[in-house]
């Protein structure tokens, strides 16, 4: 016998659109909007929407919440063996193709993997697992990536060093330069206009379908990609994307269109996980004294500080929200849900538990002592078959600018900012208003240094500033 599958009513309906979803589209789920993020650090917009998915799992059940929404199928997902279960059996019966993240992406990448499906999808999938190496912690390109890196932290440095602030306008142009660097190379140092024309094009993916389709001017974005493609030099992600055939039906500029987009979470981790370090000196120690072990001049995994990055990641998804739509009826436990069911995943909720003993605190520990790997609902990259196949690429990146930036000075968070030692994470932290100030870099001390974070750290509420005391 067959049970009816939980159904939440129109008030508990309304309130997840509200607090829950309505939030993640605000803030910008293809191009960042700096108001919106403003407003939810200062209303803490994600803490409200882990309680409310909370309760409703408790009063309805860890079952799929379905939705009362007019001529569509949509559950919330709520427990996190069903989040597992969602990423393991996509792309089928779980597609990532949903109608929303079609409507959204297609304004800027029409053939991206991530909105294919069948055949085609399955050709972009292994080219881009082949170009991007997803098995292999280092691409065989990082000796060549690794001093674009660090020559271009060195440039940001030193305009930081006269300006006396690092905030995120000065630290996002930078990046993108990098960016622009290591997929393209030298030709594309300074077109800004290309990443314009993308970053047009993605505000217009904010609206999915509500905005308009740009035809033309995603055409005259894709044809000069193309050319950014084809006058790149050696030692760029270009020339892997040269070295590796491809058929007519995957596009590659389509599938650097969305590098490019995923680019941008991994300069906001990079951002996050800096302010992060700033205000837990026992862990800036430690991943200061990983870095000392290590050649600044060779590529080399850092595990702590890569579990740095992907605890900032946890901390405060990029990804609030991960889609599917199922393709086939599916059943979950004693219910069914049918074909063309649209599964949300509110990231946070899981990634914030409120049943984690870590659940607010800042512990990359877990991402090295198996806690994190043996947990299918934390997933910073999304998971399963579908899983970011550029995550380890990215992770290389963020952690080699990262590892630069925290070589060459002491960086004090000095922006009012909710991030304070000995206090429960903010459930949202927003990167666009995160700023600080470059001090002369110390000498870490070699040896054991402990991954917690004993230090005491006073604040000054006033002033907004963060000043650390004694490193130990």
């Amino acid at each position: 016998m067959e049970d009816a599958a939980p159904v939440a009513s129109r008030h508990e309906t309304i309130q997840i659109g509200l607090r829950a979803i309505l939030p993640a589209f605000a803030g910008g789920a293809v191009k960042r909007r700096r108001v919106p993020m403003a407003l939810a650090e200062r209303f803490q917009a994600d803490r409200a929407a882990i309680r409310l998915l909370t309760r409703l799992r408790e009063r309805h059940g860890p079952g799929p919440l379905r939705l009362r929404v007019p001529k569509r199928s949509v559950a919330v997902v709520l427990a996190p063996g069903d989040v597992g279960r969602l990423l393991r059996e996509s792309p089928e019966p779980f597609t990532p193709d949903s109608v929303e993240k079609h409507a959204a992406l297609g304004k800027f990448q029409p053939h991206g993997v991530l909105i294919s499906r069948g055949p085609e999808r399955a050709a972009r999938r292994n080219w881009n697992e082949a170009v991007l190496e997803q098995h292999r912690p280092l691409h065989h390109l990082a000796p060549a990536l690794l001093p674009v890196l660090n020559e271009e932290v060195d440039r940001l440095t030193e305009t930081v060093d006269r300006r006396r602030e690092l905030d995120w306008r000065r630290f996002d142009q930078a990046w993108q330069r990098t960016v622009r660097l290591l997929v393209f190379g030298e030709p594309a140092r300074e077109d800004r206009e290309l990443i314009a024309a993308l970053d047009s094009l993605r505000r217009s993916g904010n609206w999915a379908y509500l905005g308009r389709p740009r035809t033309r001017a995603r055409a005259a974005f894709a044809a000069r990609l193309r050319r950014a493609l084809a006058e790149a030099g050696p030692g760029t992600l270009a020339e892997a994307i040269r070295d590796e055939a491809s058929n007519g039906a995957v596009h590659p500029e389509d599938q650097v269109a969305h590098w490019l987009f995923a680019f941008d979470a991994a300069g906001i981790a990079v951002a996050r996980t800096l302010a992060v370090l700033a205000v837990h000196p026992g862990h800036r120690l430690a991943a200061l004294n990983e870095l000392a072990a290590e050649d600044p001049a060779e590529p080399a995994e850092l595990p702590f500080l890569r579990a740095c990055v992907l605890e900032s990641l946890r901390l405060w998804p990029t990804t609030p929200l991960i889609l599917r739509d199922s393709t086939a009826e599916t059943r979950w436990g004693a219910t069914r849900l049918p074909a063309g069911t649209s599964f949300v995943v509110y990231t946070p909720l899981f990634h914030r538990d409120p049943a984690r003993p870590y659940a607010d605190r800042f512990a990359p520990d877990i991402w090295l002592d198996g806690t994190a790997r043996e947990d299918p609902s934390l997933v910073p990259f999304s998971g399963g078959p579908a899983r970011c196949p550029g995550r380890n690429l990215a992770l290389f990146c963020a952690t080699g600018a990262l590892a630069r930036l925290l070589r060459e000075r002491e960086w004090r968070l000095t922006s009012p900012s909710p991030l304070y030692t000995g206090r429960p994470a903010p459930a949202t932290l927003d990167h666009f208003g995160l700023a600080f100030r470059p001090e002369p870099a110390r000498q870490p001390l070699l040896g054991a240094a402990p991954h917690g974070d004993a230090n005491r750290h006073s604040t000054s509420r006033a002033t907004g500033t963060h000043t650390s005391a004694a490193s130990g």
